[in-house]
């Protein structure tokens, strides 16, 4: 069999084209140099004088030369070696008609170097043209690559994905099994859309996808692609806005236009609130740009051009703030909640991020996904990625409990800082502090066990008192909010009655606004008030500008109210941890020694120094 010659490939490859760029810019410039070399190197222009004036000048033996083409003289002085001077004989005239005295003179039957002028004249008088043709035919090139963005400016920045290897499968995605059956009828619409159409069924047009961030939304996404086994785009809300109005509905048009010709597909649009917000919201009112692209994205899903078997799958986790009109049956015809594991899924979250690591046989992962309440599955696959992390930090081959249970920690209330200097009086008092916390804590009845104490400063903390719930909650009761409240006041009070009223820190600024923020949330939000029981007031919580421009729905009046039962609230927690602390004072002198001479106090040690500890009357009612 004859074997085909080898032809290599002749298509300029990027860095090729690049390379031909910069090569024909330097050609210009060579050029430039070149036009400019030859003007500054050409002689300059000759001044003509009267024939009569040469005649006298050549006859008192002013000139050493002079040469003669046809009727024009040019004239070379004494001491010079190029001509100066130009004249011309009358027609059919001779120098002797002229009266010249050719004896005073030599003379010459051709002007000097005649013919390089004249090519010289010729390219001075070409070269320009040239340069200009160059100049711009660079130009053209060079805006070429900028033109093809500029005509591109309107085209969908979606990222399309199909057969590339490695598709994620739900086998992939632990947890979220509810999630998973919803999205699974969305994979038989795809892959028999026949069997649905058979019996007048419509395919959704739109599945949202709500939870908060890191539950796996975009994840479920490309397994929904992965197991119909077909294209699957995916984009950011916020790639379809611009400041120029119109570029994000042409984007809406060319990627619906990319979808319908690779139907049957998938559409996704992660934080689609970016250019889904009520209409109306914004201060360019129905010009806004991002209500256009909007109104497209209305238009493609449900407009008159019908019967496309494209699927738009849309996730976010501000479903509250998104137009109406894109909520509707017709558009988004589902709406699938996956919310934050609970503990039977983080353990299978944990196993599929720790399953390709080395991890030692002494490794608890449900343990871990005990402690990891109110954890998404991100914050889980970062617990994993930092215990690997540690390990190989602290020269380990394997992963150990001691790696997890430190990457647990840095994760969930920051890295420790023990390169922090305290003085003995700032580590007493933070001691005294986390004491406070960790007896109110322990004593109070609804309170959440004590996991941790440490005096070592972590993230922007002086010291850290971890409760974590023995199980995981869906709701959270009066009584254990307050235990809650009563708590967090206990670092404060701990120095109150220890170091005096005059003698507090700035150390508990952070709990005091968490205590605030709580205790509002509890009145305006849940109805827990005294004066307000069982009203709930609006707390939108959207952007600056709607909160500004929406009416609020209370008076002045039922606001002081309000004022006035956040501040009850936070004054019987403070009053109910000040009597557990006055009961208890040799305990907390007890943990706070225990936390100077350690620095860290789990939570069995905890348990066993306040051990016996009292609950007085005045603190156990609320």
């Amino acid at each position: 069999m004859d074997k085909k010659p080898f032809r290599p490939n002749r298509k300029p490859t990027k860095d090729n084209r690049k390379g031909m760029k910069n090569a024909g810019f330097i050609a210009l410039v060579v050029l430039f140099g070149l036009i400019i070399f030859a003007a500054t190197s050409q002689p300059s222009p000759l001044k003509q004088i009267p024939v009569s004036t040469a005649v006298q000048q050549a006859n008192d033996g002013q000139y050493s030369k002079i040469a003669v083409k046809s009727n024009e003289l040019q004239i070379t002085k004494k001491g010079e070696d190029k001509p100066s001077l130009k004249s011309y004989l009358e027609p059919n005239a001779t120098l002797k008609d002229q009266g010249f005295n050719a004896n005073k003179f030599e003379l010459l039957a051709a002007p000097l170097n005649s013919s390089s002028s004249t090519w010289i004249n010729a390219g001075l008088s070409i070269l320009p043209l040239v340069f200009i043709v160059g100049i711009i035919f660079f130009m053209l090139r060079s805006a070429q690559g900028q033109g093809n963005q500029a005509m591109s400016f309107g085209k969908s920045k979606a990222k399309l994905y199909g057969n590339e290897k490695g598709k994620v499968t739900f086998n992939e995605v632990a947890g979220s099994e509810e999630a998973k059956q919803d999205l699974e009828e969305v994979v038989e619409f795809l892959k028999f859309p026949k069997k649905f159409e058979g019996v007048g069924a419509r395919i959704p047009k739109g599945v949202l996808l709500i939870g908060p961030p890191g539950t796996g939304k975009t994840l479920l996404s490309r397994a929904v692609a992965g197991e119909a086994n077909v294209p699957f785009f995916s984009i950011s809300g916020s790639e379809f806005v611009e400041m120029f109005v119109g570029v994000g509905a042409s984007r809406v048009r060319d990627l619906f236009a990319k979808a319908k010709k690779n139907a049957p597909c998938i559409i996704f649009v992660d934080e689609i609130d970016a250019v889904g917000r009520k209409r109306g919201s914004g201060m360019g009112g129905g010009h806004d740009e991002r209500e256009q692209t909007l109104n497209q994205i209305l238009v493609e899903m449900d407009g008159f051009d019908q019967g496309e078997n494209v699927i738009v799958l849309a996730a976010t986790n501000r479903a509250d703030v998104l137009d109406p009109a894109l909520l509707r049956p017709g558009r988004f015809d589902r709406r699938v909640n996956i919310g934050l594991p609970d503990r039977k899924d983080r353990e299978a979250i944990l196993k599929v991020h720790f399953k390709n690591k080395p991890v030692s046989k002494n490794v608890d992962l449900d343990s871990l996904a005990a402690k990891a309440a109110g954890s998404s599955g991100a914050d889980l696959a970062n617990i994993a990625n930092e215990s690997a992390i540690i390990a190989a930090r602290n020269g380990h081959t394997e992963i150990s409990q001691h790696d997890v249970t430190e990457a647990f920690e840095r994760v969930a209330i920051g890295p420790e800082r023990k390169s922090k200097v305290m003085s003995e009086a700032d580590k007493a008092t933070t001691a005294y502090h986390e004491a406070g916390h960790a007896l109110v804590g322990h004593v109070l009845p609804d309170s959440d066990p004590v996991h941790k104490v440490t005096i070592i400063p972590r993230g922007g903390t002086g010291g850290v008192t971890w409760f974590i719930p023995p199980e995981d909650r869906m709701y959270v009761s009066l009584v254990q909010f307050k235990d809650v409240l009563a708590r967090g006041m206990g670092g404060r009070i701990a120095e109150e009655v220890i170091l005096g009223k005059d003698r507090i820190t700035t150390g508990a600024g952070s709990d005091l606004q968490n205590a605030a923020e709580l205790a509002r949330d509890m009145i305006v939000n849940q109805g827990m008030g005294t004066k307000l029981r069982d009203q709930v007031f609006k707390s939108d919580d959207g952007m600056m500008m709607e909160r500004m421009m929406s009416d609020r729905q209370y008076s002045d009046q039922t606001a002081k109210i309000i004022d006035e039962e956040v501040e009850g609230l936070i004054k019987e927690a403070a009053d109910r941890a000040r009597a557990v602390i006055k009961a208890n004072l040799s305990k907390l002198e007890a943990l706070k020694d225990r936390l100077l001479e350690k620095e860290t106090v789990d939570s069995e040690e905890v348990a066993e120094i306040l051990a016996g500890s009292k609950l007085p009357t005045s603190a156990a009612q609320y």
